[in-house]
């Protein structure tokens, strides 16, 4: 595959299944660029696989697809180390790869049921933009006979919490959309804060849509629980103090970071929101304090 048929083939994934997590479109595409890859060392094959994952995160800058790519190739990569016999050795390669997306695929329904017993009768909830993860969630709460309502920001620049309110309304679940500046105003309101991540990184912090670190920040003065959902393909190796922390990459859209000569004049898509301010995370892995996240992180790395 050439980098125009990896690009294309990313875009078909997103477009024919509008479900699917960027990371699991990107690492579904990398497992196809493995099949096809003509190289003939475990080097080779190892560089062409990281050109492959720079491509796709030129498309979708979003953490997750640099993350989770990364994360396939390691975890693909330790059969290497198994068997000196190139042909041997790629089949175990695309064994373990298959093995992994089956494994990812699966986050969302782990993470759903893990959640649920959070989400109380007469709960009113807050959540922010548009997250596929919170959306399993709520619609996992709302089968299981759960009564509650959803507070959901607009989520500019891009109205996302509009998406997320339309597809809470088709589940039947009560929402109300509030502006971006109403969240000090409806904190007040609302019994849980329930977000999802764009990816978790190794102090328990999070980087999500723009306009969560506040959300938390309110949540935390009034004393209500902010909880995290998010896959571990999301788990990312950064270690941010702060906003400026958050590398451009992640921080703008992949199509801002081609077109701007001046990122300084660009609104940042992400923000970082710091482990003090989040209560629990909500992963495939477990339910994890922040404090946990370093120990997991390094597990999954290793």
């Amino acid at each position: 595959m050439n980098e125009t048929e990896l690009v294309e083939a990313f875009k078909t994934q997103m477009r024919t299944d509008p479900d699917v997590a960027s990371a699991v479109a990107a690492i579904r595409v990398l497992l196809e660029f493995l099949k096809r890859d003509k190289g003939e060392t475990i080097q080779g094959l190892r560089a062409n696989l990281k050109n492959a994952i720079e491509t796709l995160s030129g498309v979708d800058s979003s953490v997750a697809v640099s993350s989770g790519g990364e994360l396939f190739l390691r975890f693909i990569s330790l059969t290497s180390l198994e068997n000196p016999d190139y042909s041997k050795c790629k089949e175990i390669m695309i064994e373990r790869g298959e093995l992994f997306l089956r494994r990812i695929s699966l986050s969302r329904n782990k993470i759903a049921q893990l959640c649920r017993t959070f989400i109380k009768d007469g709960g009113r909830i807050l959540t922010h933009a548009y997250s596929k993860v919170v959306l399993k969630v709520l619609e996992d709460a709302a089968e299981a006979k759960k009564r509650f309502s959803v507070y959901i920001t607009e989520s500019q620049p891009d109205q996302a919490g509009q998406k997320m309110a339309e597809a809470l309304t088709k589940l039947g679940i009560p929402v109300t959309v509030i502006l971006d500046a109403a969240v000090g105003y409806i904190m007040e309101k609302v019994d849980l804060v329930i977000v999802g991540a764009e990816g978790v990184v190794e102090n328990g912090g999070i980087i999500n849509k723009i306009g969560t670190n506040q959300m938390a920040v309110c949540a935390k003065a009034q004393n209500k629980p902010f909880y995290v959902v998010a896959e571990s393909f999301k788990f990312v190796r950064l270690f941010p103090l702060n906003q400026q922390d958050v590398p451009d990459k992640f921080k703008y859209k992949a199509d801002t970071l081609k077109k701007s000569e001046d990122l300084t004049v660009e609104h940042p898509f992400v923000d970082y929101t710091s482990p003090s301010l989040i209560t629990l995370l909500f992963t495939d892995l477990g339910v994890l304090t922040p404090s946990a996240v370093s120990d997991e992180l390094i597990k999954l790395y290793l």
